[in-house]
């Protein structure tokens, strides 16, 4: 198994699937951050809240899926404030960088290393209600603001390795409070993420705006992947 192929979602060989209690989630996380998300659940628990796992390992044909959908108009594009807009009055670069703004690039995405989770208490959930994931569940008197006010004071408490690696706005992502990673592993793969290696894999693929992503990759690279 390359390490090539991990970070950018092209294996499900370092995966396992995730369980909770039980009964199985049907979420693919990496297998060394299987004890680690339980040690977090646990935390939560003791703290009055049921976390769980709403999205975990996207492969890159799986997030090739997604970015195709929105450049085409099938799926919602939003504006930085989570409102739907129209991509179709947008030039091809504004595109990308409208797309970028909530979805990652495939190949790039964290998703893809089964380190980073999408989160959410679902004991706050009333029934039938559909997770949106956006802004206004996460913060103020969102629905699941309180798990996250209390894992505010979790993660920074030295716990876990856990952390959330959108959680400032630079002007590339949007902050996503829900997204959290596993740091040690999290780490390395992103340090494996260079321009190249993803240029060779969206090459192969029928990404939708291939030239236009090929053109500006190192301004992508600087502005919505690389973090630091």
């Amino acid at each position: 198994m390359a390490e090539a192929d991990i970070v950018t979602g092209s294996t499900e060989a370092h995966l396992v699937t995730l369980e909770m209690g039980s009964s199985t989630n049907g979420h693919l996380i990496h297998k060394q951050v299987v004890e680690p998300l339980a040690d977090l659940q646990k935390a939560a628990s003791e703290a009055g809240f049921e976390l769980r796992v709403c999205s975990s390992f996207r492969s890159f044909h799986r997030q090739l899926q997604i970015w195709n959908g929105k450049v085409s108009g099938m799926r919602a594009v939003m504006d930085p404030f989570g409102h739907a807009i129209n991509i179709q009055e947008l030039g091809p670069w504004q595109k990308v960088k409208a797309i970028l703004r909530w979805s990652a690039l495939p190949g790039a995405s964290r998703h893809h290393w089964g380190t980073d989770f999408d989160i959410y208490d679902a004991k706050a959930m009333p029934e039938d209600y559909q997770i949106k994931l956006i802004p206004e569940e996460v913060q103020g008197a969102g629905i699941f603001a309180p798990m996250h006010n209390w894992l505010d004071q979790y993660l920074s408490s030295g716990q876990t390795a856990f952390y959330r690696p959108y959680e400032v706005d630079t002007g590339g992502i949007a902050p996503e409070r829900w997204h959290i990673s596993y740091r040690p592993l999290a780490d390395q793969y992103y340090g494996l993420l260079d321009a190249d290696l993803l240029a060779t894999r969206l090459r192969n693929s029928d990404l939708l705006l291939l030239d236009v992503v090929i053109e500006h990759l190192e301004e992508i690279m600087q502005r919505y992947i690389l973090l630091d």
